[in-house]
């Protein structure tokens, strides 16, 4: 089998199997790749050549494509900063909050207190998916 022939074959493969198992196109990345350097293995016989034009090309395309993504912003805090608890928060444990409408898993900032069920809370900050909760009369006296 020629070196062009399976650069191609290579490709089609890498392009399909993108269509079947999607893997935020780097599959059809490579496979694009691969198709480019079919097309060179004409005129290039070294095979060690043409696998690192392979490897140049693959990530000169991520590189041309990064610009095309999504910026992610991290989720902030909004300004109300108020929730009420759904379940009791005992000392060093997780319990619920209704935060803008929705449920959220909490934990208080100071392990060593507990908050009882339908307290007014105060988000302080943010762990992963888990707010960090103060009471409400914790803060103001």
């Amino acid at each position: 089998m020629s070196p062009a022939l399976f650069w191609l074959m290579a490709g089609v493969v890498l392009c399909l199997m993108e269509l079947f198992l999607p893997t935020a196109f780097v599959e059809a990345t490579l496979g694009i790749s691969a198709l480019i350097v079919s097309v060179f293995a004409l005129f290039i016989p070294q095979v060690s050549i043409q696998v690192g034009l392979w490897l140049l090309f693959s990530v000169l395309i991520v590189i041309a494509l990064r610009r095309f993504l999504p910026k992610r912003t991290p989720y902030t805090l909004a300004a109300s900063t108020e929730a009420r608890t759904i379940t009791s928060i005992l000392p060093g444990e997780t319990g619920r909050v209704l935060y803008e409408g929705n449920s959220w898993q909490a934990r208080c900032e100071d392990e060593q207190v507990a908050i009882a069920t339908h307290q007014r809370v105060i988000v302080v900050g943010r762990q992963g998916n888990t707010l960090l909760v103060m009471p409400e009369q914790a803060l103001h006296s």
